[in-house]
């Protein structure tokens, strides 16, 4: 199957998708991407060119990342928040002449700068309209799963962004796999809030419910009382959302308002237990949370909305196999932490002209995350941290995400950020960043002893820094690359 194909899994009569007010059947659907296929075949789309789309979430977004799979280009999500700059570099890496967009953008002085040609842009709203009776070919019989279908970069926190290529096969699998574990039917009603551009969102709110025939309620921006009114007027039955999602409806929303839905499906970070708790407090709705990465499609483990666990993204979905290993690259002892490698046909095929960043990444025939994590005996994940934001103080492992944890318990803390920084007598030591909920007081020396009575010595920050708001990325992690920089600023001034 191919992913275009997934569009003919709903019955004709029954809705694909909601968007502003106005819902398209499969059968619409159906329309609309082969009225869009010809149109951009019109314009010189061919296969295996690789079209880049810059838009906010919407129904054309949808259609149009369906046609140009249909006519075997490649897709190139671009977030629609990267500057121009960092835009053109993404159309320069990925060798992108055509880019569909929402809105004109001024990209010439950036591709110049790249020495890349113009690139012919489409307006979304205008990809969908027909232009003349000619139809495109359809694909040739011989052009198969393993083609690449779309090219996901990467956020670029060590470097450069780097472009992982997902093939159709990688999607479709991952798509399969993560239904037999969530059971979704066609009832189901899903909320995509998370921009489509995210792996996350793509796969887990549009490409899971078509799959399934199910519906896509799409969301163009998160507010969160945008959400709520979305889950009332649609009864949404499922939402996939970020802890900071979570966290937020849990302080906006009544438990009426979240009363159609069955579960929501959490990742692009780990929950902080105790939003977890508030939220299942609250509304008693199941958080499904999973794992993934981009480079495997995303979907690697998730908790079945019946058999969840707290504090574990679950257990590996179908057809995916883990390893859990040490920095010499053997496998360590059940229940202790170790970097995970995954291995599945949701696996990229490598980086797009990067053959020394592919040759590490899949190294052994394993995806190496760069997370570390362990497993139970009942199989259930548990991510301790990543790898590049692991502290090494004086010969110890210290995890930011612990004391993370311990901090999202003290009263007041709204949000917490734990970064390595440089300590000449330790190597490394940590500087904590953190917020306070309105209205609360939070005293650095209130939190330091209460750190002191529940933690080693070893693993408390050296620095404690409040600010209003932590920065975010725009699926609503916290941005800890730019804490980074600011601590560097901080450190020079």
């Amino acid at each position: 199957m191919l992913v275009h194909d997934l569009i003919w899994r709903g019955r004709p009569e029954d809705i694909a998708i909601n968007d502003q007010g106005r819902s398209l059947t499969y059968r619409a659907l159906i329309l609309s991407v082969t009225i869009c296929r010809s149109r951009l075949y019109a314009d010189g789309v061919r296969m295996h060119d690789r079209v880049a789309i810059y838009s906010h979430n919407c129904a054309e977004y949808i259609i149009a990342y369906m046609a140009i799979a249909s006519l075997g280009a490649v897709v190139v999500p671009v977030n629609f928040q990267l500057s121009m700059r960092e835009t053109a570099y993404i159309l320069k890496n990925a060798d992108v002449h055509y880019l569909i967009a929402d809105q004109p953008l001024d990209l010439e002085s950036s591709l110049s700068a790249y020495e890349h040609s113009p690139v012919q842009t489409i307006l979304i709203s205008e990809c969908v309209k027909p232009v003349g009776s000619a139809s495109a070919p359809a694909l040739p019989d011989d052009f198969g799963a393993d083609e690449a279908c779309t090219i996901i970069y990467t956020s670029g926190t060590t470097g450069l962004p780097k472009g992982a290529i997902l093939s159709h096969r990688n999607l479709v699998m991952n798509a399969i796999s993560l239904q037999q574990v969530i059971h979704l039917t066609r009832k189901d009603n899903i909320l995509c809030v998370l921009p489509m551009y995210h792996c996350f969102a793509w796969t887990c709110a549009v490409l899971n419910e078509l799959y399934t025939g199910s519906s896509i309620t799409v969301q163009d921006s998160f507010t969160p009382k945008k959400t709520v009114e979305l889950v009332r007027a649609y009864k949404i039955t499922v939402i996939v959302m970020v802890p900071s999602i979570c966290s937020l409806l849990t302080k906006l929303a009544s438990p009426d308002d979240m009363k159609t839905l069955r579960f929501v499906m959490l990742g692009g970070t780990p929950l902080p237990l105790p939003i977890g708790e508030a939220f299942r407090t609250k509304f008693h709705i199941p958080i499904v949370e999973g794992y993934g990465l981009s480079e495997a499609s995303p979907v690697v483990t998730m908790n079945a909305p019946e058999a969840t666990r707290l504090g574990s993204v679950g257990p590996a979905i179908p057809n995916v196999r883990l390893r859990f290993v040490d920095s010499s690259g053997h496998d360590v002892p059940q229940g202790e932490a170790g970097e995970l490698w995954v291995q599945g046909p949701n696996v990229m095929h490598g980086y797009l002209g990067n053959p020394e960043a592919s040759a590490e990444a899949l190294a052994d025939g394993w995806l190496h995350t760069g997370d570390v994590a362990r497993i139970d005996e009942d199989g259930y994940v548990y991510i301790v941290d990543r790898l590049k934001d692991m502290i090494i103080s004086m010969g110890e492992n210290i995890y930011p995400r612990e004391i993370e944890e311990l901090i999202y318990a003290f009263p007041g803390v709204n949000e917490v950020a734990v970064i390595p920084i440089e300590d000449s007598l330790r190597g490394q030591a940590g500087c904590c960043y953190y917020s306070v909920q309105p209205g609360s007081v939070v005293e650095t020396r209130d939190l330091k002893k209460y750190l002191q009575q529940n933690l080693a010595l070893f693993k408390i920050p050296r620095e404690f820094r409040r600010i209003d708001a932590l920065p975010k990325t725009s699926t609503g992690k916290i941005a800890k690359k730019e804490l980074r920089a600011m601590f560097a600023a901080n450190a020079k001034g």
